[in-house]
């Protein structure tokens, strides 16, 4: 019998290592991309030509991020991009809580069609031509309200939220209803409360959605003044990398005009505002997905 528990404990011993082996592994493949991005973004064009896998620079500069943030337009880009943030997410998120809500309780003539249609936009939807046209109609072009108004609900964060809602219990919307309490009360002082978990997982997402926002703005926008971070990033790395293709030997001289330098400096300051952001919601993260995702 001994012999037997000391088997199974070599086995699974066995198994911890090779969990831990593989987990080792993934842990490196994604820090060793992040550190070689960050080393790239303060080496100069010579080591990185020499090294092009540096984890630590051996003569570290700023110039990279010098020559990104002395650019204007990279302060207007984080202007636009904070603006959509400080409107959009609320938005998303109150176009989000009220449609789950409305689709989780209760049941009332249509609420399947609605419901079915609502999902059949995830595989199908009118493309970008209609939905340029309906902008242009309301004439919310070279408009911030433009790219607000066209990601305002993600359908696969309201299916989560949704799932949420309906794993809470009905008696407890039943008794504020027995109180005289209407829907918005339900959903504002019972509802909400109870879903903080999903909450902020949806919050994070939809401000890392956001905050990348590029790509209606780039079929809306035409106004530099209004061009969110990503877009700015674009153009000032594409004008680095044209410069420095026409002017490569002397960029190898003097050590200026290193396109991927910038354009890793790019990376890390497009990041970093969400990585300052991710540790407040983390604790709420893996529970609010781990609810939606089981119920749904």
């Amino acid at each position: 019998m001994n012999q037997d528990i000391a088997g199974k404990k070599r086995r699974i011993d066995g198994v911890d290592v090779f969990v831990f082996v593989v987990l080792t592994l993934w842990t490196l493949l994604i820090i060793v991309p992040f550190l070689n991005a960050v080393s790239i973004s303060f080496a100069t064009q010579k080591e990185y030509v020499d090294n092009p896998l540096m984890l630590f620079p051996s003569q570290p500069t700023f110039r990279s991020y010098e020559m990104l943030l002395n650019d204007y337009r990279i302060w207007t880009g984080f202007r636009t991009s904070f603006l959509i943030v400080l409107l959009g997410v609320p938005l998303n998120m109150l176009l989000t809580m009220v449609l789950a809500y409305g689709t989780s309780r209760g049941s009332y003539p249509g609420k399947k069609i609605i419901i079915g249609g609502i999902l059949f936009t995830m595989l199908f939807n009118g493309g970008i031509i209609p939905l340029y046209l309906q902008m242009k109609e309301m004439g919310l072009t070279n408009h911030l309200w433009s790219v607000l108004l066209a990601g305002s609900v993600n359908v696969f964060y309201f299916v989560i939220m949704r799932s949420y809602f309906q794993s809470l219990p009905d008696s407890l919307i039943e008794s504020a209803r027995l109180d005289g309490a209407g829907e918005w009360r339900v959903l504002f002082h019972i509802i909400l409360p109870l879903s903080k978990p999903i909450i902020a997982t949806l919050t994070l997402f939809y401000l890392v959605d956001r905050w990348n926002e590029w790509y209606h703005a780039l079929i809306f926008i035409r106004d530099s003044n209004l061009q969110p971070l990503q877009l700015v990033l674009r153009s000032i790395v594409m004008e680095s990398s044209i410069v420095n293709n026409v002017t490569s030997a002397a960029a190898m001289e003097n050590m200026q005009n290193f396109d991927m330098g910038v354009k890793m400096a790019a990376v890390i300051v497009t990041i970093l505002p969400v990585m300052c952001i991710f540790p407040f919601l983390q604790k709420h993260f893996a529970q609010g997905v781990m609810v939606g995702a089981v119920k749904a």
